[in-house]
């Protein structure tokens, strides 16, 4: 199936990044919110969108940045088919782009994977106006280097992302939520013990005070586990709210998110909620305190500042000088001058 494929900017956007730097790539502007703040002319992305190409029996998509979520995720529910990872989508203007380049994943993802587990390919242009693709629209490519799997994530560091190519799931004849009275350390052990099981979980949420949980798959498979488990049930809704961050846990004015093994210690941590089955945690507070980085790393895990600003600027949990080098090298690669977003992710890069 091929869908309009919308005007295409490409050559617009070259003569823009010939024309020199900095630049700051914008797409629906739902997820500026994120990252450090970017000093550079407006480079808008939003007018490249439509779908390139999309076989449902392939169960892949292809779609250009500035292509809308909701409209993707209309497509697909035409064909009973989603996007497993669930990309949260702060409003109807969110792109493919934004969520690619963000790389942020939903409650499903210790269940089916991450955002960037289903990145078959992408399209990516370089500061001489070239467009470079990496990857393809198969599952299994050998051809070199996952170059591709670097965009999730990248905030545009790399490049403006032109187009990607994502693999899509069928999705689950049933689904089912599920709420209990019970508090957060006693709810992560619990459901620890039941991801050790073949049970049809699709998230594992806890507000503070309630544990919700959601049932994917087949009728007879929900209904078991519902009958085993208990609980009252909830409007599936109230998984909507977490996938995109509406919910009122999310509303404080700074907002930390802290990834720890879901097994481990969150000793230090007076988190607010969890998802990802404990995995994400979340930590509000009325200012931002440096100090979490530092304790995330002692337990294994890292902290972003999800939401507020730090006093030096910084956003992400800071990396080790061989990895920061890593990610210095690739970035030197890609785009030498530092023309696209420079900072977005660290000074320096």
């Amino acid at each position: 199936m091929h869908t309009s494929p919308g005007s295409d900017l490409t050559e617009a956007i070259a003569e823009r990044v010939r024309a020199g730097g900095p630049l700051r790539l914008e797409g629906g502007g739902t997820r500026a919110f994120y990252g450090r703040p970017v000093q550079g002319e407006a480079l808008s992305l939003a007018g490249h969108r439509g779908v390139v190409d999309y076989d449902p029996s392939e169960l892949v998509i292809t779609a250009r940045c500035g292509t809308p979520v909701a409209e993707i995720e209309a497509l697909l529910a035409g064909e009973n088919q989603m996007l497993a990872f669930e990309p949260p989508v702060f409003g109807v203007a969110g792109t493919l782009g934004g969520a690619v380049a963000t790389g942020m994943s939903g409650p499903r993802r210790p269940f089916v994977g991450p955002l960037r587990d289903y990145v078959l390919g992408a399209r990516l242009m370089n500061p001489q106006g070239e467009v470079l693709r990496f990857g393809g629209t198969v599952f299994k490519n050998v051809a070199g280097f996952d170059a591709f799997r670097l965009m999730a994530g990248s905030l545009g560091c790399f490049g403006p992302i032109l187009e990607v190519s994502l693999r899509v799931t069928p999705r689950p004849r049933v689904e089912r939520a599920l709420v209990f009275e019970m508090v957060g350390e006693a709810a992560r052990t619990w459901v620890t013990g039941l991801m050790g099981r073949p049970l049809p979980l699709s998230g594992a949420f806890h507000d503070g005070a309630r544990l919700h949980l959601r049932l994917s798959g087949g009728e007879a498979g929900v209904a078991a586990t519902k009958a085993e488990l208990g609980g009252e049930d909830e409007a599936l809704e109230t998984w909507d709210a977490i996938r995109h961050m509406t919910h009122p846990v999310f509303g404080a004015p700074v907002l930390w998110r802290v990834s720890l093994p879901p097994t481990g210690s969150a000793e230090g941590f007076a988190t607010t909620a969890w998802d990802w089955a404990g995995g994400q945690r979340w930590l509000t507070a009325d200012a931002v305190d440096p100090g979490v980085w530092e304790r995330a790393a002692q337990l294994g895990g890292h902290a972003t500042l999800f939401r507020g600003q730090a006093p030096n600027g910084e956003v992400f949990q800071p990396l080790a000088p061989g990895v920061f080098n890593l990610h210095r090298r690739v970035k030197a690669a890609l785009d030498p001058a530092g023309i696209f977003n420079p900072s977005a992710m660290y000074g320096g890069l």
